[in-house]
């Protein structure tokens, strides 16, 4: 109360976006960020220190691509942004280039990427920056301006993601957060090391609200000799082929329960990637004298790269696979393109349990759906559903056993819908259409697109937060077997969705 009394309200909102660790008292790490905005001179941090490049190591020049999000595909703008007001967007509006182009870096500090004594075989995951979040710990504050500063294998991630905008947080607010990656291909030097991070950035600066821009996921690969003093190639990216891959969500005033506006929108490009192997600072002649690396017509000398024999290799789409399931357990079911589905449905005689939502359900910008349902005490519906239901193993076995699983947006449906060169599919997105209710609906239906079952996640979350006697209706009965309710429910709703098509799938 004193503070406030001290500082007003936005006064105060500032303080405790810097206030780490909720004190009261800004110690000189926490009023780094705004010491450096003051001044405009950024310390040497110890991190920095400890990278003396060695004399003899090598250096990777890494440039970066990026197209801004493109405005029309953000829900709010088919209403002109109206109410918004044009400073809570300014951040993203003026966020037109990256931020570093081009950096040069130490072919060492990607050693951060080389694979545990424990994790030599491929297509085993492990995480490079482990998620510390889950569905007991919530989530992280959005009352934050500058990312906290990176430690370990942190370090070259913040350092890569920095040439997009200055201000990258590593660790996301929501879960899976973190870094993980496993091994694509080897040889008798090299690794081919898959990668997937979910990082995010905060667009806005004091005195405006803090403003977040969370892409789906950054994936890509590097090349790099076993003993990381060589890197033969390097690529980052944020996928872009669904039609939204980001989440953003901006802050109306100064306190974490002020209201938050959300959306999703659609980032043609955002890339990095090397602009060949990385090659000696220093060169030395046969007798170890050091050489101009030019030679004298004044032209850069030529290096001459081995070609490398990969003795083992696994796809890129299987390696890719690996990663997500380590991120979401869920995604121990495959979940099929949704017309994939019904014609895999059709084929083995099995229904199709289809999850339609508002963001995507296996990145971060399914985070959007899920903060959506305002009604909840949780973080969202189908983070929620992610985390526990779709998880659990009862949920598995049976989702494995008797459906198809898919999940699909609902843009991309309303999309499928006015397809008039398949009208097949046209009535499949209809009829699940017909049927959705913000923010995520999970249905049940015939391999024709017949829905013989579903529920709302806010509805099922809502019934399943109550205690059993409570609930009127027994449309979803609580099952003595497991302890948790919406594991018990959620299989309720898979069993009735069995029991209602047996009719149809009998004839």
């Amino acid at each position: 109360e004193l503070a406030l009394k001290s500082l007003g309200s936005e006064g105060l909102f500032l303080f405790s976006s810097l206030d780490t660790n909720n004190d009261l008292y800004l110690s000189p790490e926490e009023f780094k960020p705004i010491a450096e905005k003051l001044t405009g001179v950024a310390p040497i941090s110890e991190f920095e220190e400890e990278e003396t490049p060695d004399p003899s190591g090598e250096t990777l020049s890494v440039v970066a691509k990026f197209q801004p999000l493109v405005m029309e595909t953000m829900t709010k703008s088919k209403d002109g942004f109206l109410g918004i007001s044009h400073v809570a967007l300014s951040g993203l509006r003026n966020w037109t280039a990256p931020a570093a182009p081009v950096s040069v870096m130490l072919a060492r500090q990607f050693k951060a990427f080389l694979p545990p004594k424990n994790k030599l075989d491929l297509g085993d995951p492990w995480w490079i920056i482990p998620s510390e979040l889950n569905i007991f710990t919530g989530y992280l504050s959005n009352n934050r301006f500058y990312p906290p500063p990176p430690k370990g294998k942190e370090i070259i991630i913040h350092r890569l993601l920095s040439m997009f905008h200055p201000r990258p947080f590593v660790k996301t607010r929501f879960a899976p957060q973190g870094a993980v990656a496993c091994i694509q291909a080897i040889s008798t030097f090299y690794y081919t090391i898959a990668f997937r991070i979910h990082a995010e950035f905060q667009l806005n600066e004091p005195p405006d609200f803090p403003f977040w821009f969370s892409p789906g996921q950054f994936t890509g690969h590097i090349i790099l000799s076993k003993d990381s003093s060589h890197v033969r190639e390097f690529k980052l990216f944020v996928p872009n082929k669904r039609s939204l891959n980001v989440d953003m969500e901006w802050l109306y005033g100064a306190s974490e329960s002020s209201n938050m506006e959300v959306d999703i929108g659609y980032l043609p490009q955002m890339e990095l990637e090397s602009t060949g192997p990385s090659i000696p600072s220093v060169i030395h002649d046969e007798n170890g004298n050091v050489i101009d690396s030019r030679d004298p017509s004044g032209e850069p000398i030529q290096f001459v790269f081995e070609e490398i024999t990969w003795q083992q290799e696994i796809p890129w789409e299987e390696a890719a696979q690996k990663l997500e399931v380590a991120m979401y357990p869920f995604k121990k079911v495959s979940y099929l393109p949704f017309t994939q589905a019904f014609e895999r449905a059709k084929a083995e005689k099995k229904l199709v349990h289809s999850i339609l939502l508002w963001g995507a359900l296996d990145d971060h910008s399914g985070n959007t759906a899920n903060h959506l349902s305002a009604s909840l005490p949780m973080p969202g519906s189908g983070r929620t559903l992610r985390e526990t239901v779709l998880e659990s193993s009862p949920i598995l076995a049976l989702l494995n056993e008797s459906f198809i699983s898919s999940w699909s947006l609902v843009k991309e449906l309303e999309e499928l819908q006015t397809n008039r060169e398949n009208e097949f599919y046209s009535k499949l997105a209809d009829l699940h259409l017909e049927k959705y209710n913000f923010p995520v609906e999970m249905i049940i239906c015939l391999p024709n697109g017949t829905v013989v079952h579903h529920i709302n996640a806010n509805y099922f979350l809502d019934i399943t937060s109550m205690k059993p006697e409570d609930v009127e209706s027994n449309i979803f009965s609580f099952s003595t077997n497991f302890e948790d309710p919406s594991t018990a429910t959620y299989l309720q709703f898979l069993k009735e969705g069995l029991q209602r098509a047996k009719p149809y799938l009998q004839t």
